[in-house]
């Protein structure tokens, strides 16, 4: 979106420039004249092409429910060294993402076996929680790619069928059958997804555990220490 405003507002800028000159010189140079008015009428085209792209790239935006990128978050992206081309992927993708984690959520609160598959394995907490993980370290990305576009679009996919197939008026031996079949499938994507958090965020538990092993030790010290000087204060 950037990108295509720059350009619009550079071809804006020569047209602000020919349309004087073209005053000035068409008046006195005929074949000058006729020359920068050409260059005139190309701009101007081109200029209307990048407004309609920008203004489709807007509207592409706002369809996808990507929220306005603040100042902040901007920052946050450049802590990471990201472009202008990898944040716009980086928010589309996560976009995306939401997008299916609520269709997931409404889904699992419709059927009561799709309830009960997500008290087993906290199918949503994983999902929500591998995202916040995900923006937290958006150059981490890659390490989603089974979560972002296997396993979940997966998910989605297979609770939108179940929730298909349960609201039928009338059932018989096949459609139960195919409805357990649609669970076990969920119940095994859902224990992936699981997995992904857990890998994904397996780094900083295990920083967080040689940092308790650090404290650990430290404590320990301070404790020998302290027994030595008491013991040391009674001789």
């Amino acid at each position: 979106m950037k990108q295509n405003n720059s350009k619009l507002y550079k071809v804006l800028l020569v047209i602000i420039i020919l349309i004087p000159l073209n005053i000035f010189v068409g008046s006195n140079h005929y074949l000058l004249g006729k020359l920068i008015a050409g260059a005139l009428s190309l701009s101007l085209v081109i200029a209307v092409y990048w407004f309609i792209k920008a203004i489709a790239s807007k509207n592409k935006k706002s369809d996808n429910n990507i929220p306005y990128l603040t100042k902040e978050k901007e920052e946050h992206y450049a802590d990471f060294g990201m472009n202008d081309q990898e944040i716009a992927f980086f928010r589309d993708t996560m976009a995306q993402a939401k997008k299916n984690i609520a269709t997931l959520e409404e889904n699992m609160n419709q059927v009561a076996k799709l309830k009960a598959i997500n008290l087993r394995y906290d199918t949503l907490k994983a999902t929500k929680a591998m995202f916040k993980e995900i923006v937290k370290e958006p150059n981490k990305l890659h390490q989603s790619d089974q979560f972002l576009y296997n396993h979940l679009p997966n998910l989605v996919e297979l609770t939108n069928k179940y929730v298909e197939i349960n609201n039928h008026e009338l059932k018989n031996k096949n459609t139960f059958e195919v409805l357990n079949q649609s669970a076990v499938a969920i119940e095994e994507v859902s224990q992936l997804i699981v997995n992904d958090y857990s890998d994904f965020v397996k780094d900083d538990l295990e920083d967080l555990d040689l940092e308790i092993s650090i404290a650990k030790q430290n404590i320990n010290r301070e404790k020998e220490l302290e027994e030595y000087k008491q013991q040391k204060e009674q001789i």
